[in-house]
């Protein structure tokens, strides 16, 4: 699915006259052109199934070492930012940040895949519990294990910045695979 940045273009000019401005003076002139191209940056993840994101970021490495020895090793990157726009309000989350963890079987991902996998994730109308599965989905068809977990941190415009107003709200989400749902010991690494 291709981003039709044509049609942003109208409905914004749309939204401008509907909120009783006139899309043609000066300020604004540009605006449509500017939201459109913001759009297909900010959205860019609306283009591409969890599937096709894990083929984009399949980078990993074998590894000769014993990942399997009672599951002590473990992979976590943690401080990852993202944002994202909610689907509810089309307002923007923001100040996340995403702790990803698994339990290699074999192989090892690029680090850098990992954010580059949460930051995809991000750029879709959203949900934050589903940024979590998302990328919880995608690590495990990239990794081969059934181990990951994912822990989200956000602050939403749509509770801080409008309706209730709770400026100091965070929202937190917890997306656990495999032997994370039940062991315990794995879930504290997390911390």
């Amino acid at each position: 699915m291709a981003i039709d940045t044509n049609a942003i273009k109208e409905h914004i000019k749309g939204i401008i006259v509907a909120l009783g401005d006139d899309p043609n003076r000066e300020g604004l002139l540009d605006t449509p052109d500017r939201v459109a191209k913001m759009y297909e940056e900010v959205f860019e993840g609306m283009n591409y199934t969890n599937d096709e994101i894990a083929v984009m970021f399949d980078k990993t490495f074998d590894s000769d070492m014993d990942f399997n020895d009672g599951d002590k090793d473990l992979v976590v990157v943690k401080d990852i930012d993202i944002f994202s726009y909610c689907e509810h309000h089309l307002a923007l989350m923001y100040d996340m940040k995403v702790t990803v963890a698994y339990v290699p079987k074999g192989k090892v991902i690029g680090l850098s895949k990992i954010a580059r996998i949460c930051d995809m994730v991000s750029k879709r109308l959203q949900l934050q519990e589903r940024i979590g599965s998302d990328i919880a989905d995608i690590m495990q068809k990239v990794t081969g294990s059934g181990d990951v977990a994912v822990l989200i941190e956000g602050c939403h415009s749509c509770m801080t910045a409008r309706g209730i107003k709770k400026t100091a709200a965070k929202t937190y989400t917890t997306t656990l695979r495999g032997k994370f749902k039940d062991d315990i010991s794995l879930q504290m690494r997390l911390k």
